[in-house]
C-alpha cells in the first residue's frame, strides 16, 4: 500500500497504539524494578551495555539522551554497587569504557524475562497466527525505522 493510499486516521491511530504500548510495557518495567536496587535510568544504562559491549560514557550518553555529567553520577552510583565497572580501553589507555559486571546482567536478565512474562499473558489472547503477524509486521516497521 502507498503511504498517497494509507487514510490519514489509520496512521494516527496506529501512532497512538504504538505510544500507549510502549508507555504500558514502560510503566510494567517500572513496577518490576521496584524490586530491584536500580532506578530506571540505570536500567536503561545496563540494557545498553548488554546490548552493545562496554561503552564510554560519552557513548552511553548518547544512548540514554543524557548530559554528560548526569550519566557520570549514573556511572558512579551503578559502580558503587558493583554492577559495572570502570576499564582502561587495551587500545588507547586514555579511553576509559564501562564494562557490565555480572549482577548488572543478572538484573537485566531478571527483568526482561519478567517484561516478556507480562506480554507473554497478553498475547495468550491472541492466536498463532496474529502473533506471527505482529511479530512480523513490528520487525518490519523497525527494521525500516533503523534504515531511514
Amino acid at each position: 500500500m502507498k503511504l498517497e493510499e494509507m487514510h490519514a486516521s489509520s496512521i494516527a491511530q496506529i501512532e497512538k497504539d504504538l505510544r500507549y504500548v510502549a508507555a504500558i510495557i514502560k510503566q510494567k518495567g517500572r513496577d518490576i524494578l521496584t524490586n530491584y536496587p536500580i532506578t530506571l535510568p540505570q536500567f536503561y544504562a545496563l540494557q545498553w551495555l548488554l546490548e552493545e559491549g562496554d561503552m564510554t560514557i560519552g557513548e552511553l550518553s548518547n544512548k540514554l539522551f543524557l548530559a554528560f555529567s548526569t550519566t557520570t553520577d549514573l556511572v558512579d552510583r551503578m559502580e558503587k554497587n558493583q554492577l559495572v565497572l570502570r576499564v582502561k580501553d587495551t587500545n588507547d589507555r586514555r579511553v576509559v569504557r564501562i564494562h557490565l559486571l555480572p549482577e548488572g546482567k543478572q538484573i537485566i536478565d531478571e527483568v526482561i524475562v519478567k517484561r516478556q512474562d507480562y506480554l507473554k499473558n497478553v498475547l495468550e489472547r491472541f492466536t498463532a497466527e496474529e502473533v506471527d503477524h505482529l511479530k512480523y509486521s513490528l520487525g518490519k516497521l523497525h527494521q525500516e525505522m533503523k534504515d531511514e
